[in-house]
């Protein structure tokens, strides 16, 4: 597990880089196919410096054989003669996840789980654009999303996928097969295989090309540009609201009081602070970000909660030809299983939704600083964008999130200090979007 400390780092999907590691164990191994090569599906703890633990998936291979070229750039090392690679880049493995899911396996440790009938023979090939989980797409037709961090408990995904596919949801990917593990002595989710859309396009895809096709005309307005997205942030919006609807009554609803307001309040002010830790450049803020969380802490009014996405943006749905589809129901990764299962306000996935138009505007600007005259089209291009998704919710809801404007507020700004670590963390260079929208949204120059 040594050769791990210093390729776990280097991977996409590792929550913790910054963090010392201090060691790796091997808490669950499950051989899927002796010989050569030998793979086996690992479940590790990984220990740090500071004392934190974090539990992840893997899928190894192990081979006396000389890797093929395919293949090189997922060896991980050589331990014992033996060399090491990272599976989920071998055909062959990944399909034999799919074999133990159309079988519904039993292992000592793995448990296969099917609701539809599936094709085990199907080709598997690894998904390049990967965030937080690692993706195997089988012959066009299925999509495993391998949950890569690990935490104890059924995953939010399914959860909540299942409970509207049950209820007769067309708009989300219904779960066809999953697969649990054990985490800390609790049946942990570990994989979920739905439909692939694959006559689709990802949301963010089509709305910054809506923004390339608007910078590309400096001198038309956004609602003068062929490419103009706002029809489908309207129609998007409407689905939005149907969903969020449908879940209210699939899934546990509630209202909350003052208290939980101002509990709610303090959550922010904590994340705040950690944030600050973490990104001095957010100091000058700070103040405003306070303002607008007390605001909520001092609320009186009930507010509806109920299940929610948790990390809605334009990444996340899919248009078909016949509607947009909501995918990755599992929250945010980082935060701890038990908050991203809590009842919310929806209004949290509407400010995440606003969030994303807004950094589909400004990604160009954030990395070409020759093109920062164009800001004022890409705030133009936001704001049509936004308030044709909020219409579009609030024909569907028969509420307008736009009445509770301080809510909706502290909402956006919450998530835009989560963006705002994220983007020091791992892409510094767009820092300035997450910023500059906190700066608007508070009333300070950036």
């Amino acid at each position: 597990m040594s050769l791990l400390v210093d390729w776990l780092p280097r991977q996409r999907w590792f929550g913790a880089k910054g963090r010392d590691i201090t060691s790796v164990a091997q808490t669950s191994a499950v051989v899927l196919s002796e010989g050569d090569p030998e793979i086996t599906h690992a479940i590790i703890q990984v220990s740090f410096g500071d004392g934190g633990e974090e539990a992840y998936q893997l899928l190894l291979g192990r081979t006396k054989q000389t890797v093929e070229q395919r293949l090189e750039y997922a060896v991980i090392g050589e331990d014992d003669g033996y060399v090491l690679y990272d599976a989920v880049h071998d055909p062959f493995a990944t399909g034999l996840l799919l074999q133990h899911l159309a079988a519904g396996d039993e292992f000592d440790g793995l448990s296969f789980v099917n609701a539809d009938e599936l094709d085990p023979a199907l080709p598997g090939r690894l998904m390049t654009a990967e965030q937080s989980n690692t993706s195997i797409v089988y012959g066009d037709q299925l999509i495993l999303k391998l949950f890569r961090r690990l935490q104890p408990g059924a995953n939010p995904d399914i959860e909540v996928t299942k409970a509207l596919s049950d209820a007769g949801c067309t708009t989300v990917a219904r779960p066809m097969a999953w697969f649990d593990g054990t985490v800390a002595g609790e049946t942990t989710t570990l994989g979920l295989l739905q439909p692939f859309l694959h006559n689709s396009s990802e949301g963010w895809a089509m709305a910054t090309a809506s923004v390339r096709d608007l910078f590309a005309e400096a001198d038309l307005h956004a609602d003068e540009v062929g490419g103009d997205f706002a029809g489908e942030s309207e129609r998007l919006g409407f689905t939005t609201g149907e969903v969020h609807l449908l879940m209210a009554r699939a899934l546990p609803f509630a209202t909350a009081g003052p208290e939980d307001s101002a509990e709610s309040a303090q959550q922010m002010n904590d994340r705040l602070d950690a944030a600050l830790a973490a990104v001095p450049e957010l100091e000058p803020l700070a103040a405003g970000l306070r303002d607008a969380y007390s605001r909520i802490a001092h609320r009186t009014q009930p507010v509806a909660v109920q299940r929610i996405h948790g990390d809605y943006h334009l990444g996340q749905v899919l248009r078909t030809q016949e509607s947009w589809v909501l995918l990755d129901f599992e929250g945010e990764p980082a935060r701890p299983l038990a908050e991203r299962r809590a009842l919310m306000s929806p209004l949290r996935d509407v400010a995440g939704m606003l969030r994303s138009f807004d950094y589909a505007a400004r990604h160009l600007l954030a990395e070409r600083a020759d093109q920062r005259h164009l800001a004022y089209r890409a705030q133009e291009w936001a704001e049509r964008n936004r308030e044709a998704f909020c219409d579009g919710y609030a024909r569907a809801v028969g509420a307008d999130p736009r009445d509770e404007a301080e809510l909706l507020r502290a909402f956006e700004l919450d998530k835009a200090v989560y963006e705002v670590v994220y983007e020091a963390r791992n892409r510094p260079t767009w820092l300035q979007v997450p910023l500059g929208s906190i700066a608007r949204l508070v009333g300070v120059s950036a």
